[in-house]
């Protein structure tokens, strides 16, 4: 069990599983029939695996537009709140696939905020792909079109997600042991 910065983290998704699924998930949204496909990352939560299924995508023929939109949901606790948007995409929507990228599908607050949004704006479609999938948590009727893994109901950090702003460098998804 790797020690960083004082805590016991317990490796949940390893670095080199997450790459694989990451694989198979942008082989099976290159199987789609997206047309002019704007790809959407969720910060901050988001950003590393984004950046990974972008490549991914890149490996198998996509060539999506990136944005980048920043929605608070949490702050620095780890019970969400009220949604809101803080920073905005550029790019304009309407007519467009949209594929919506976050860490994790818990609540579905955020997701279906955020999808809501695009829809508003004219997107032709608005897909999700999550990195983890707590359905037990759900308090919406939102579920992912893409899924890497189904999570346990643990608070998770690494590869990008963190606790307190902390953790999120790690290479793989893990579970602090003891207080965060």
């Amino acid at each position: 069990m790797p020690i960083v910065r004082g805590k016991s983290i317990e490796v949940l998704f390893s670095a080199s599983t997450i790459a694989r699924r990451n694989l198979e998930l942008a082989k099976e949204i290159a199987g789609r029939d997206f047309h002019d496909l704007l790809v959407v990352s969720i910060l901050k939560g988001s950003f590393v695996f984004a950046a990974d299924l972008i490549r991914a995508m890149h490996d198998v023929g996509l060539s999506p537009e990136v944005e980048f939109i920043f929605i608070s949901s949490y702050g620095a606790g780890t019970e969400s709140g009220a949604v809101r948007v803080l920073r905005d995409i550029d790019n304009e929507v309407a007519g467009r696939d949209v594929l919506l990228i976050d860490d994790i599908l818990e609540s579905g607050k955020t997701l279906q905020f955020t999808r809501e949004l695009m829809l508003s704006r004219g997107a032709k479609s608005c897909s999700v792909a999550v990195l983890l999938d707590k359905h037990m948590r759900r308090q919406t009727a939102l579920d992912a079109d893409y899924v890497g893994f189904d999570c346990p109901d643990y608070f998770v950090v690494g590869y990008g997600m963190d606790v307190g702003h902390a953790f999120r460098e790690l290479p793989f998804v893990g579970v602090v042991k003891g207080d965060a």
